[in-house]
């Protein structure tokens, strides 16, 4: 009755109605950045004269496998630290999901591996990355000292789902200079591949912070290779969505953030 009295003060509909269930129209999608601002304005204003000086309200996180499992940990336990603020929600997805769910209002900020190149989102760099290769350490290619781009051909690959940042990463700085590879198996955890290239069962392309364990302890090994295994990591959040406090604190205490390691 509330929806239905909203729209006919509005003069537009704001949702289609099928099988008794609604989906967001146009109309509804432009009301939708200026109705959340209203939303957490009010929440604000309702904290306003309170004593409490701390930082308030839930921030919605969403996070790409390797941030999520390797870095978001060491952030958010220094962010609250720091602001004694522990009222967060974290999902970890591939960056495809993490962007999506921005656009859809169901995330406040995103880390994520990839530039997502979306009109409705806001990013900007954050962190630096490497991206390595690697093997089992009986691999044949292992105990070769300098690799060019024709010794990865018609290799074996575990690589992510396509979505993720390390999979557009491979496509485009190794993927697409082959002339053939097979994608011996395809996971969407970053463990699944130590474990399964550990395993002998193909070779990786991988974020150094999550395989440097696997590494120091030599279940792996890295292919020294010719080309830029360099990349960014990214934060974005809805370009037309209302920044709480909260929201902007997060967003500047992430940029001055620094790896501990």
């Amino acid at each position: 009755m509330s929806l239905s009295e909203l729209e006919k003060q509005l003069g537009h509909s704001l949702f289609e109605r099928k099988n008794n269930r609604l989906f967001i129209n146009d109309f509804g999608k432009q009301l939708l950045p200026l109705a959340d601002e209203q939303i957490e304005r009010s929440k604000l204003i309702a904290s306003l004269f309170s004593n409490n000086t701390t930082l308030s309200g839930k921030l919605r996180i969403g996070a790409s496998n390797t941030l999520g499992n390797h870095l978001l940990p060491l952030l958010l336990a220094d962010f609250r630290r720091q602001f004694d603020h522990h009222n967060q929600s974290l999902l970890i997805d591939n960056s495809q999901t993490i962007g999506e769910q921005i656009k859809e209002y169901e995330l406040d900020i995103g880390l994520v591996e990839a530039n997502l190149f979306d009109s409705h989102l806001q990013s900007i760099k954050w962190l630096k990355d490497e991206m390595v290769i690697v093997a089992n350490k009986d691999h044949h290619l292992a105990d070769k000292k300098h690799l060019n781009i024709n010794d990865l051909e018609g290799q074996q690959w575990i690589l992510r789902e396509p979505g993720s940042g390390s999979r557009t990463f491979f496509i485009n700085q190794i993927g697409r200079k082959l002339n053939h590879y097979h994608v011996s198996l395809e996971l969407k955890s970053t463990e699944a591949i130590i474990n399964c290239t550990s395993a002998g069962l193909g070779i990786a392309c991988i974020s150094k912070v999550a395989v440097r364990h696997a590494l120091a302890d030599k279940r792996l090994k890295k292919l020294n290779i010719n080309v830029d295994m360099h990349r960014d990591y990214w934060l974005i959040w809805h370009k037309d969505r209302y920044q709480t406090p909260l929201l902007k604190q997060f967003i500047n205490f992430s940029k001055d953030w620094e790896l501990p390691f």
